[in-house]
């Protein structure tokens, strides 16, 4: 029996004790460290169910000893997925959780739960701008002015100040955490053509918007600061948190290849770029951005359904990149299944136009990597073995696009400070 079913059990005997009056031999007869050990190992999932239990252990579930401890140990287990779904009229959240490594056992059933959204009636429509020590940031994404910050898990969420909007706007946002100053912070930079009509621009496919602003709001603050234009055509893309610094791609110029990779240092609030490995994929456009155990990593497109990642090793440093990863092609039975019956479900969804065919997710403490496929498909890829394995959860949405996320029962307003 593993640790998650014997701390169930537990919690099951300790309740029925509590119900016939009996004393409790549950966790409040341990020493607060033995306690916190075991409820450090517990998958989130059943860290949420611990504190319905009895108030007691609320509160024991609430003490930011194991709060603590809780986040620090799962920094070294495999995260849990959100899947972003883009269902027509209301966007929908799922989750799964890949604590340990039982997602791997065909005998056992994992199931997709839906994350219920408490503002989904404000903001039916929206954007996953990323995932942060538990945080998520969701943006608008009908009119790109609403931004929210919330915990799947504890359902505890804020809304952002407004902002002034431009006419025709193209918004790139962020968010991130610096580990030095231990401010959360959300990045927003806006592109918008100087006239407020960018309709004479429309047949110019290269033509990018004139003009630009950077906006930047630290959590647990009043309002958005203003920092000034940006040189940068910023790709509409997750950014990547790496060292305290957000990475995204830019667009690629007209009568130029490539694109460059730009930073934006969340402490010193500058815009900086990073040395590109010199391969071919990184000429080209053909490439995403990934963090790979807390390193930079871009992974690009081969020939023939092939893709390389490559890790840069010590950062900002352009020698230190080194090709990590060769992944060989695959096509999962999912992706199979639409094809031969011709599914047009995909026209209603904006990830099966945006996304790639490929995507890596994330590596997982196996080693193994987590590919996304289509946005309709998951698969493990050993790197060892050089063979894939198509990974199917219950109640999975037909279409969407994974996010990494380490759960947390931390409030908003403790990780703040508000």
């Amino acid at each position: 029996m593993d640790m998650e079913s014997v701390s169930l059990t537990k919690i099951k005997r300790t309740k029925t004790h509590q119900e016939e009056g009996q004393p409790s031999n549950g966790f409040e007869s341990l020493p607060p460290e033995i306690t916190f050990d075991i409820l450090s190992q517990l998958p989130i999932t059943s860290l949420v169910q611990f504190k319905y239990v009895c108030r007691s252990w609320r509160l024991i579930g609430q003490d930011p000893n194991l709060l603590e401890q809780y986040t620090s140990r799962t920094a070294d287990e495999n995260p849990c997925l959100i899947f972003h779904c883009d269902s027509p009229l209301r966007n929908e959240l799922y989750f799964v959780d890949l604590h340990g490594d039982s997602y791997r056992d065909e005998n056992q059933t994992h199931v997709v739960r839906k994350i219920r959204t408490p503002f989904s009636s404000s903001m039916p429509e929206y954007d996953v701008v990323g995932s942060c020590n538990g945080i998520l940031c969701l943006s608008d994404s009908l009119y790109n002015d609403a931004v929210f910050i919330y915990n799947p898990f504890t359902r505890d969420y804020r809304e952002l100040p407004k902002t002034n909007r431009y006419p025709d706007q193209e918004v790139v946002f962020g968010l991130g955490f610096h580990p030095i100053t231990k401010e959360y912070k959300v990045v927003k930079v806006i592109y918008y053509y100087k006239d407020g009509n960018k309709g004479h621009h429309v047949r110019h496919r290269f033509r990018v918007p004139t003009q630009s602003e950077v906006q930047v709001f630290t959590l647990g603050s009043s309002r958005w600061r203003s920092l000034g234009k940006v040189s940068h055509y910023l790709h509409h893309c997750p950014a990547v948190l790496v060292q305290g610094r957000l990475h995204w791609m830019t667009c690629r110029p007209r009568y130029r290849t490539g694109r460059n990779l730009v930073s934006f240092d969340l402490g010193e609030e500058v815009f900086g770029e990073i040395p590109k490995p010199d391969v071919m994929g990184m000429r080209r456009c053909d490439y995403h951005l990934v963090a790979v155990r807390g390193c930079l990593a871009a992974a690009f497109y081969l020939n023939y359904g092939k893709m390389e990642i490559w890790v840069m090793k010590d950062y900002g440093v352009k020698e230190s990149w080194v090709k990590e990863f060769v992944i060989r092609s695959h096509i999962s039975k999912a992706i199979k299944e639409v094809n031969q019956s011709s599914s047009i479900a995909g026209s209603i969804s904006k990830f099966c136009v945006k996304g790639r065919p490929v995507r890596v997710v994330c590596v997982l403490k196996s080693g193994e990597i987590l590919l996304e496929y289509k946005s309709r498909a998951l698969a493990l890829y050993n790197p060892h073995t050089g063979k894939h394995k198509d990974l199917v959860f219950q109640g999975m949405p037909n279409w969407f696009h994974s996010i990494v996320h380490v759960g947390t029962l931390n409030q908003i307003h403790t990780l703040i400070g508000t």
